[in-house]
């Protein structure tokens, strides 16, 4: 465990700045080295211990969870170890719909405290029941998340995303008060007052989704705000899949760290994996969620350093466990030593979703490959969106993005230039050719919240 023997132990890193300098960056925190840096064997074992309760409680008490079970022949005690995850059924999204709302709750309504949920685009709602215990596990994702990417009790955290069912709010706040921060309760919305407070109140730690976190950094900018003004040293973002174009504009936006952070509703909520300072891949909270990759065709286990679906295990939830959660997300995991000190293992960020992904002319597309372009061109605004139609029986893709303020004062021809440029760096990347239209800034509605980026007029 690195000699730590405290609560929170600290490592000093070093690293070469954007001139190639050598200098000491911030020091690495562990909230719970305990855990955060346990030997991996040990891990192992434990979670398959872990595993074996849960599996037996949620047998005994969710008749979907048993009657699967028995279909596929398999009983609490067959699982022995970690390696019997497998032999377990798995567990859809639309099972939470077609149990809403208390179908897979595992404990009676009286031991749960706290309902969480979300609607998503469309269908029935899902939610999630906590027990006191599930919410101080949860609490502690999140402490060891604001830990990770430099925070402490002498941090002032504004917490912007939307609090109500939505995990993101809560999450993060519940998180802060657990490492003694200051909490600036925001929620989402009415940027003008987001700065204002910013700026009264010295915030130093910003919580929302990245796409939110680009438009305050480009309104305080157009504001003509000095950067002495903003004391942010850092942020956790999250809840949309963003590139590490989108993390260096927001770096530079906003001139702090940007750390990436991981959850769903249906695990536990913000907190399930988070990068340090490293910025080389998410911690995955193993003691309390166990992460599988599989092929999302034939459902096999995929080795480390493969990409696949992301699969989830809670195996500490107590209101409503939940085994073996194909979540859609693509990525890859690795459990090699960060360099943070961390051993727990690492997912990549995610690339795209099996269900979230668009098939245009037969070839897989998934936005973030889109966006990866265009985040990395100069002349264009990180704000783009896809849309997707069918002309003549024929899938069409265009991708609307915003010139910036210098390019789209610029000649006609350098426009031009761009656009082919774009145009062909997409067809590179992608494998088809889309148009590009080149709109002026500010033309793209913004989000407060996750932001919609493709439009798909097709009736499939």
């Amino acid at each position: 465990m690195l000699g730590c023997t405290k609560l929170m132990c600290s490592l000093f890193i070093f690293s070469k700045n954007r001139k190639g300098v050598l200098n000491m960056q911030r020091e690495h925190k562990i909230y719970n080295p305990e855990m955060e840096c346990i030997d991996r064997e040990e891990l192992r074992k434990l979670q398959g211990d872990r595993l074996k309760k849960v599996v037996k409680h949620t047998y005994d008490h969710v008749a979907l969870y048993r009657e699967r079970m028995d279909k596929k022949g398999v009983k609490p005690e067959d699982i022995r170890s970690l390696d019997d995850l497998k032999l377990l059924p798995f567990t859809e999204k639309t099972d939470l719909r077609d149990q809403f709302p208390f179908g897979l709750f595992a404990v009676p309504k009286s031991e749960i405290v706290r309902i969480q949920g979300s609607s998503g685009t469309t269908g029935k709602p899902i939610v999630s029941g906590y027990t006191q215990n599930d919410l101080d596990v949860w609490t502690e994702m999140m402490a060891r998340t604001l830990t990770a990417a430099g925070g402490g009790k002498d941090d002032i955290v504004q917490v912007c995303y939307g609090y109500g069912l939505f995990t993101g709010g809560l999450g993060a706040h519940q998180g802060a008060g657990k490492i003694g921060a200051m909490v600036v309760p925001m929620s989402s919305g009415n940027t003008q007052r987001q700065i204002m407070m910013m700026q009264e109140l010295g915030s130093t730690m910003l919580c929302c989704t990245p796409s939110y976190a680009t438009y305050l950094g480009e309104t305080i900018r157009d504001m003509g705000i000095p950067p002495e003004k903003i004391k942010l040293r850092a942020g956790c973002f999250g809840a949309e899949p963003w590139t590490e174009e989108m993390r260096q504009h927001i770096e530079e936006l906003l001139h702090i760290d940007a750390c990436d952070i991981y959850g769903l509703t249906e695990i536990a909520g913000p907190g399930v994996s988070y990068e340090c300072l490293a910025k080389n891949g998410m911690h995955i909270s193993e003691d309390h969620v166990i992460a599988e990759i599989i092929d999302p065709v034939t459902e096999k286990q995929l080795p480390y350093g493969t990409p696949g679906e992301l699969v989830f295990t809670t195996n500490t939830k107590e209101g409503m466990p939940i085994i073996r959660y194909r979540t859609h997300d693509i990525c890859t995991l690795t459990d090699e030593k960060c360099a943070c000190g961390r051993t727990l293992a690492r997912m990549s960020r995610i690339t795209g979703r099996t269900d979230d992904m668009i098939v245009i002319r037969g070839v897989n597309v998934f936005p973030s490959q889109i966006e990866s372009v265009l985040v990395g061109t100069s002349g264009v605004a990180p704000h783009y969106v896809l849309v997707v139609d069918r002309v003549n029986s024929s899938d069409t893709l265009e991708v609307k993005v915003e010139l910036t303020e210098e390019m789209f004062s610029d000649t006609v021809s350098h426009i031009e230039e761009l656009k082919d440029a774009i145009s062909g760096q997409i067809k590179s990347v992608v494998g088809i050719q889309a148009k590009v239209s080149l709109v002026p800034p500010k033309s793209i509605p913004r989000s407060e919240g996750k932001a919609k980026r493709v439009i798909d007029n097709r009736k499939l």
